[in-house]
């Protein structure tokens, strides 16, 4: 049962990675470059939008089926991408862009269906297993695009549609792949799935798992959106920006398989305590220039992947799993257009006290809640 919903997330973040990329070449060809991001942006509000969907088709037909619809219009989203390759008008670019980011919010949440698939104890390594698989394929993928250009050409069609048609088969591949997903309906979980606790103390706890993962997010963007910036200014090259990135990349998935191990053995509240304070030290962090600056956004990168997987264990089984992760790609996009101008007036030093801002409050309820279940045990 794991594997189908693994196979489907690595396949549709290839889908994702290659449409990205030659997306925004396709609009800076067609537009200037100063309307480049435009189809980046427009995944990323149908992720955000498709996770609400996806989440919605769960509720009234069961998680399994609301996968396979996500990555249905997800193809129908990588099918417009080529139509506008191959000479239709820009827009529709935009809209399959935007139909993809959909398959790409089914992506997301399928590691929940994950952990619905495995006994109680591995649900975590389970959801992680999911996260881990998605950096497969947003790796692997960037590899088939001169490959799928030379595709494109020997058919007569523009290089710039192969990208395009890998997405689609991509993207395919997930359906195909979904459909051997069985999954019980949300609404009908067994009552082991949900939190044992009093309603008021779970609504507490999910609630707070929830702004844990969106802090997480929003620092992650906030301060890795200015690192191209920073780097320009510090005169390296794209030789040194390509290895703090790979090293971000590597933090915020390499290591899934761990934290899905330490939260099956400890539960998810002391690893977003150490998410949080692993997000507060890598912000400081990132205030040094020199050789301590990669190595922070390696921290920054696993920081990230505590607090997100930590807080989707404590979310599994809730009607929060969509709307957090909705409101993750939603802030996203905010947090990726003001952090430059952020950055422009004061800098590392200015992002780290915002992120602080953030994360300190959370940590202190987090460690609230932590302390009696210490003092139990």
């Amino acid at each position: 049962m794991l594997v189908p919903v693994v196979l489907a997330a690595a396949l549709m973040n290839a889908a994702m990675v290659a449409a990205s990329a030659v997306s925004t070449i396709l609009t800076a060809d067609e537009l200037g470059s100063s309307l480049a991001g435009v189809p980046n942006t427009a995944g990323v509000l149908g992720t955000a939008a498709g996770a609400i969907a996806v989440g919605r088709w769960s509720t009234r037909l069961g998680r399994a089926h609301a996968l396979r619809l996500g990555y249905g219009v997800g193809v129908a989203g990588g099918a417009l991408t080529v139509v506008a390759a191959v000479g239709a008008p820009v827009v529709l670019l935009f809209a399959g862009m935007f139909l993809l980011g959909a398959g790409n919010a089914a992506s997301l949440l399928s590691r929940y269906a994950a952990g619905e698939a495995v006994p109680d104890s591995r649900r975590a390594s389970a959801m992680s297993a999911v996260v881990w698989a998605s950096t497969a394929g947003a790796a692997g993928g960037p590899f088939l695009l001169a490959p799928s250009q030379s595709f494109a050409a020997a058919f007569g069609l523009p290089q710039v549609a192969g990208p395009f048609l890998l997405a689609v088969a991509a993207v395919f591949g997930a359906l195909v792949a979904s459909t051997y997903i069985r999954t019980v309906h949300v609404a009908e979980q067994p009552a082991q799935t949900r939190l044992d606790r009093p309603a008021e103390s779970r609504r507490t706890s999910v609630l707070l798992a929830a702004g844990v993962m969106i802090a997480g997010h929003l620092v992650m963007v906030a301060l890795m959106s200015a690192v191209p910036v920073h780097t320009h200014h510090h005169g390296d090259g794209l030789g040194l920006l390509g290895l703090m990135l790979s090293a971000h990349t590597l933090g915020m998935f390499a290591l899934s398989p761990l934290t899905g191990w330490w939260i099956d053995r400890t539960g998810p509240q002391p690893v977003m305590v150490a998410g949080l304070l692993l997000l507060i030290g890598s912000a400081v962090l990132t205030t040094q220039s020199g050789a301590a600056f990669t190595p922070a956004l390696f921290l920054l990168g696993y920081a990230w992947n505590l607090c997100y997987l930590g807080g989707s264990a404590r979310l599994l089984g809730t009607p929060f799993e969509s709307k957090v992760e909705s409101s993750i790609w939603a802030i996203s996009a905010l947090a990726a257009a003001s952090s430059p101008w952020l950055y422009t007036l004061g800098g590392y030093p200015l992002l780290t006290v915002i992120s602080v801002v953030l994360a300190v409050p959370l940590l202190l309820l987090v460690l609230r809640r932590t302390a009696p279940r210490i003092a139990r045990s």
